[in-house]
């Protein structure tokens, strides 16, 4: 069983390590804050026997071989750098990092220290969208997609009274896309590939960041558009259309339901399957078996999807002149 420790204490931190219980693969040791009462109770909560408030003591330890991080996306790059140079297996929260230069640093330390970089993504583990992936053929020749992904933030509202939550924040690499936009980008990316060109149309907020967009992938023969917001809501399905038939998505994540419906019969079917409520658990038993197993090819697959997402993602910031303060 792999070893595991976790920096960070929101909500996210607290679902990854209850997946990874959950999982049978993953064992939680202890984890990181920078104020000792909030280490010490997901320590505690969890029976971790460890918890640290000094992040290079903590890489130091021999006691874990692996590290989730789920900070502040500006400091994702510089708290895996410290791990990975110490040996540790990384899982960081998507979005990864900020851009690519930083990624392609972190890629080459990993390698160097014999040790794996892995972007937190959990839709594109799940069993639902390896069955997307085998019948998507189905469709026939594919024309177009829509992926919309809007979810209202209650921490829009702390942004109407004057404040800048990290997610609505340049200081610390937020934004629609980055925060939200990136789950059905990953499975575009997963199921059509790297798309030839790339446009996007944000709302920028007054913080420098978009608050939503439309992101434009144009592929050889269709096009694939994402709607991503977190400054209004909607219940609107993703839908994948091609000459042969239709695929309707309940959400981009979790995929919880597929239905193909037949553009000639017009019949339709319930391709999806039952999934467990707390997804995560998917990636966390596919990292923990790359590890264990060292199945460099499924290892590089995903590190080609995480390259193209945040390729794709620095590309739309900078046709829109939205910079991040760690890139100036």
């Amino acid at each position: 069983m792999l070893k595991f420790a976790t920096v960070g204490t929101s909500w996210i931190t607290e679902s990854f390590i209850k997946a990874a219980i959950a999982s049978k693969q993953l064992q939680l040791i202890g984890g990181y804050s920078r104020t000792e009462e909030k280490a010490k109770r997901v320590a505690n909560t969890y029976n971790a026997p460890y918890f640290w408030t000094d992040l290079e003591k903590m890489a130091k330890s021999t006691e874990f071989e692996a590290v989730y991080i789920a900070s502040p996306n500006s400091v994702h790059f510089e708290q895996a750098l410290t791990f990975l140079k110490n040996k540790k297996h990384v899982i960081c929260e998507k979005p990864i990092f900020s851009n690519t230069a930083e990624l392609a640093e972190a890629y080459q330390t990993a390698e160097e220290n014999g040790v794996y970089l892995f972007e937190a993504i959990r839709n594109i583990h799940t069993p639902n969208c390896t069955i997307l992936k085998e019948k998507l053929h189905l469709a026939g020749k594919l024309r177009s997609a829509l992926l919309p992904y809007i979810q209202y933030s209650s921490r829009y509202d702390l942004f109407l009274q004057g404040e800048e939550p990290n997610i609505f924040s340049a200081n610390y690499s937020g934004g629609a896309l980055v925060d939200l936009g990136v789950y059905p980008l990953y499975l575009a990316v997963c199921l059509f590939g790297e798309p030839k060109k790339v446009t996007y149309h944000p709302v920028v907020l007054t913080s420098g960041v978009d608050g939503s967009g439309t992101l434009v992938l144009e592929y050889e023969e269709f096009v694939c558009t994402i709607l991503c917001s977190k400054i209004s809501h909607s219940e609107l399905p993703c839908e994948i259309h091609g000459e042969a038939g239709t695929f309707v998505l309940e959400d981009a994540a979790p995929i919880s339901s597929i239905k193909f419906l037949d553009s000639h019969t017009k019949e339709s079917q319930i391709l999806s399957v039952e999934q467990e409520e707390q997804d995560m658990v998917y990636e966390c038993i596919n990292i923990a078996k790359i590890i264990e197993t060292k199945n460099v090819q499924e290892y590089e697959r995903l590190k080609k999807w995480s390259k193209i997402v945040l390729r794709i993602t620095e590309e739309a910031r900078k046709q829109n002149d939205i910079i991040f303060a760690s890139e100036k």
